[in-house]
C-alpha cells in the first residue's frame, strides 16, 4: 500500500498529460485514519465517473459495537452513514472545475426505505464506503490541481465528518438504531401472534405525489378501528397502538378516493423498514408479502397453473404452461403459483390492477357461459384453500363485487381515509342473500420441481465443475476462471434491465423500491446464467443458492473486478420474479 504523499507525487507527475494517464492512479493509499482505494478510472471526462472507496477500521471509527451488532441495526447505520455522506458531497459537488463530469462527487441517493446497499458496508473489522468522483480535466487533458483539491481537501473533510463517531450527533445515531430495533420487534410480534400486518395509529399513508414518495402534508393520520386495535410493547419506544391484521382473508372496501389503494400501497412497501419522518415507520407487513397483478404480455415458463386454468380449447397442458405473451388472467394465475413457490405468506391484491375474469365470475355470467365452457377457476374459489391448506393469507382491495364478502375473515371500510371494521354488519347481510360459489374442488399445490433450462452461457469451471468454490475477488469461479465481463449489464431505472441484447421487464414487480435493486437483480441473474443455471437445479434451488451467497458472501461473487456503488439488496421474492420474467 502506498502513502498519501506518494499519491500526491504521482498526481503531480501526470499533470497536463492526456486523460488516460489517470489510470496509473489505480491502487490503494494510506491516509492515516482511513485507506483510499481507486478501483476504476474513467477513460474520458465525459464518461461515467471513476469508482473509489474508503475503508475505516472500527478502532479508528469508534462506533459502539451495539450500533451494528444486529443485522437490523447494522443496515440502519449503513443507511444513516450513506445519507450523511451524500449530504456532505452536495456541499463539494462540482466545486472542482473542468470539462464533462469533472468535479462530480456522488454516492447513492437513498429513498424512504432502508435498504442494504453496496454504497456502505459494515463488516466485522471495518466500514467501507463506495462512491464516484469525476476526475477533472481541461478538455481531455489532466487537471491534477483540481483532483488534488478533491482527494486531499474535500474528500478527507467528508470522511472525517461522516465515519468517525466522535464527529457525529450520538443521539441521532442512537435514534436510528433504536428505530430499526423497534421495527424488527414488531416483525417478530407479527410472526408470534399470527398476524400479517400492523399499521400504527398516527401513521401518514398518503404520498406527496405520483413521482414523490415523501409524506403528504396535512393528510389525515391513520386511526385503527377499535375492534382491531392492538397494543405492543417495544424495546425502545415502549407502548405503541395500531391496527393489527390477522392471518386469513382481509377485504378492504369503500367508495372511490377514500383511501383503499393508499392503504394497500403502504402495506406493500411495509415489507421494508422506513426512515424516521416518513410517516410509515410503523407500517409493518410480513416481509414475504407479494403484490399480485395482471401483466399482459409477460413471459411464462413451465408453470403449473392448472389450479386456476384447465381444459383449454387447444388442449394445451396447463400443468407445465409456457407462453411468451400471457393474457391478464393467465399472468395473474402464474403470479399466484410463483408467489407460493417463492414462499410468500401473504398476497396483496388490488381489484383495479387485476384481471376481472381471473378474480370472480358472477352467477348471471355462469348461467350464460356454463362452467364447462370456462377454463378459468376464479381466485374467489381458491382463496379460502390457499389460506387453509397452503398457509397463504390475502389482503384484497375490492370495490365492484360483493362476492368476496362471503370468504372474508375481516372486512374494513375506508371512510375518508379512516378504516371502519364492518365485518359483523356485512356477515349479517350475507345471510340475507344467496351465497355465490366460493370453493372449487381439486385443490393441490404443485411440487415446484421445475428446472430452469440451461442458459448456454455456463463456462468451464462453472456451477457443475467448481473445485474452487463460488468465485473470489473479481467474481471468478473455480479452476475455470469464468469471468462476467463478456455479458453486458445495463439498467433502465427501476423498470427493466438488459443482459447483452435480452431485456428483462420488471415494471410490474411493484415492491421494488429502488433502481439499485434492479441493478443488483441484473448482476444476480448474470451470475446465475454463467455459473448456476445448468438444467438440473429447480427455480427454488437456484434462488436459494443465489440468495444464500448474497447473505453470506456479500456482493463480491456477483461483481467483476471491483464492487460498484449502486447495488441494493432485493428480497428473495424479487429474485424469483426476475428469473420468472427472463425470456432468455
Amino acid at each position: 500500500m502506498k502513502s498519501s504523499n506518494e499519491l500526491r507525487t504521482l498526481l503531480r507527475s501526470i499533470d497536463h498529460k492526456s486523460y488516460p494517464a489517470y489510470k496509473s492512479l489505480a491502487g490503494s493509499y494510506h491516509f492515516g485514519s482511513y485507506t483510499l482505494f481507486i478501483d476504476h478510472v474513467q477513460g474520458d471526462p465525459f464518461a461515467s465517473p471513476s469508482s473509489l472507496h474508503v475503508e475505516i477500521a472500527h478502532k479508528d471509527a469508534g462506533f459502539p459495537a451495539a450500533t451494528y451488532s444486529q443485522d437490523c441495526s447494522r443496515i440502519a447505520l449503513q443507511d444513516f452513514l450513506t445519507r450523511k455522506l451524500s449530504s456532505l458531497f452536495e456541499d463539494f459537488n462540482f466545486k472542482a472545475k473542468g470539462s464533462g463530469k469533472s468535479g462530480l462527487m456522488s454516492i447513492t441517493r437513498c429513498g424512504q426505505e432502508i435498504l442494504e446497499r453496496s454504497a456502505c458496508q459494515i463488516t466485522d473489522s471495518k466500514i467501507i464506503a463506495r462512491f464516484h468522483i469525476g476526475f477533472p480535466a481541461f478538455g481531455r487533458t489532466i487537471n491534477a490541481g483540481e483532483l488534488d483539491k478533491i482527494l486531499f481537501d474535500f474528500l478527507p473533510r467528508c470522511v472525517e465528518s461522516c465515519f468517525f463517531y466522535r464527529r457525529l450527533d450520538a443521539k441521532k445515531v442512537e435514534n436510528t438504531v433504536f428505530l430499526a430495533e423497534d421495527q424488527t420487534a414488531v416483525r417478530e410480534i407479527l410472526k408470534k401472534e399470527n398476524l400479517v400486518a400492523f399499521v400504527a395509529n398516527g401513521a401518514i399513508l398518503p404520498r406527496k405525489s405520483g413521482v414523490s414518495d415523501l409524506p403528504l402534508k396535512d393528510s389525515i393520520p391513520f386511526t385503527s378501528p377499535a375492534a382491531m386495535e392492538r397494543t405492543f410493547t417495544l424495546p425502545h419506544k415502549g407502548e405503541i397502538k395500531g391496527m393489527a391484521i390477522p392471518q386469513g382473508i382481509t377485504l378492504i372496501v369503500g367508495g372511490g378516493y377514500h383511501g383503499k389503494s393508499t392503504l394497500l400501497e403502504a402495506l406493500q412497501m411495509g415489507v421494508y423498514n422506513h426512515i424516521a419522518g416518513d410517516g410509515r415507520e410503523y407500517v409493518i407487513t410480513d416481509d414475504t408479502a407479494v403484490k399480485l397483478r395482471a401483466e399482459d404480455g409477460r413471459s411464462i415458463r413451465n408453470v403449473d397453473i392448472s389450479l386456476f386454468i384447465n381444459d383449454l380449447p387447444n388442449k394445451k397442458d396447463t400443468s407445465s404452461f409456457s407462453t411468451p405473451d400471457a393474457s391478464g388472467s393467465t399472468s395473474q394465475a402464474a403470479g399466484v403459483i410463483e408467489g407460493v413457490e417463492a414462499n410468500t405468506r401473504l398476497f396483496l391484491i388490488d381489484e383495479d390492477t387485476s384481471a376481472t375474469n381471473f378474480m370472480v365470475r358472477d352467477d348471471f355470467m355462469q348461467q350464460v357461459i356454463s362452467r364447462e365452457k370456462e377454463p378459468i377457476t376464479p381466485f374467489l374459489e381458491r382463496a379460502r384453500d390457499l389460506y387453509e391448506k397452503a398457509g397463504v393469507s390475502t389482503i384484497l382491495v375490492a370495490g365492484s363485487s360483493g362476492a368476496f364478502f362471503y370468504i372474508a375473515d375481516k372486512i374494513l371500510q375506508m371512510d375518508c381515509y379512516r378504516p371502519v371494521d364492518i365485518t359483523e354488519h356485512v356477515k349479517n347481510l350475507c345471510q340475507e342473500h344467496a351465497s355465490p360459489r366460493t370453493k372449487a374442488p381439486n385443490f393441490a399445490i404443485p411440487d415446484f420441481t421445475r428446472a430452469l433450462p440451461p442458459s448456454g452461457r455456463s463456462q468451464r469451471g462453472g456451477a457443475g465443475d467448481r473445485r474452487g468454490g463460488y468465485g473470489g475477488r473479481g467474481g471468478r469461479g473455480g479452476s475455470g476462471d469464468s469471468r462476467h465481463e463478456h455479458m453486458k449489464v445495463k439498467t433502465f431505472g427501476k423498470d427493466s434491465f438488459s443482459l447483452d441484447k435480452e431485456t428483462v421487464d420488471i415494471r410490474y414487480v411493484e415492491q421494488l423500491a429502488d433502481s439499485e435493486q434492479t441493478n443488483a437483480l441484473a448482476h444476480l441473474l448474470r451470475f446465475g446464467l454463467e455459473q448456476v443455471i445448468d438444467g438440473k437445479r429447480s427455480v427454488r434451488q437456484t434462488v436459494q443458492l443465489l440468495a444464500d451467497m448474497l447473505d453470506k458472501q456479500g456482493w463480491e461473487p456477483f461483481c467483476s473486478s471491483y464492487i460498484p456503488c449502486g447495488l441494493a439488496k432485493p428480497r428473495r421474492q424479487e429474485i424469483f420474479a426476475c428469473i420468472n420474467r427472463f425470456r432468455g
